[in-house]
């Protein structure tokens, strides 16, 4: 089963039909496996996005279920790797999520994200050094 990891865009987009991105997120999510995998520094960024909107936040936590969204965990012991990632992407001021997701992407031997950042993660390499497989296709 291919796995994918979201980012915080799409969350965000999905949750909130005023964003520019609701429709291409949504239409995106129908043809994903699911449970789609994540961390918590997206969720973290996506609560603080979506703080407008109360129902949004319980929406996006109520869905860490392990049916929708899955968090996949990152320990103490990890932060060391992390900081190298964040070391070697520097000229791009990489966001601590994004790197966290790197990281994953990495140790979980994944190669598909789910995002909305395609400056940035066309940058970004896969633990294996092969750029990521980014979805959705949006201009």
């Amino acid at each position: 089963m291919k796995r994918i990891l979201v980012d915080t865009g799409p969350l965000v987009a999905i949750l909130s039909r005023q964003d520019e991105y609701h429709t291409a997120c949504v239409d995106a999510l129908r043809e994903m496996p699911a449970p789609l995998l994540s961390c918590w520094p997206v969720i973290t960024e996506a609560a603080w996005l979506l703080r407008r909107s109360q129902r949004a936040v319980q929406q996006l936590l109520r869905s860490i279920d392990g049916r929708f969204l899955e968090l996949l965990p990152l320990a103490g012991a990890e932060a060391e790797a992390i900081a190298a990632l964040m070391k070697r992407y520097e000229d791009i001021h990489p966001q601590h999520t994004d790197v966290a997701l790197v990281y994953l992407a990495g140790r979980e031997k994944i190669e598909t994200i789910f995002t909305l950042d395609r400056r940035d993660f066309s940058i970004y390499r896969s633990g294996r050094r092969s750029s990521f497989r980014i979805v959705p296709e949006v201009a």
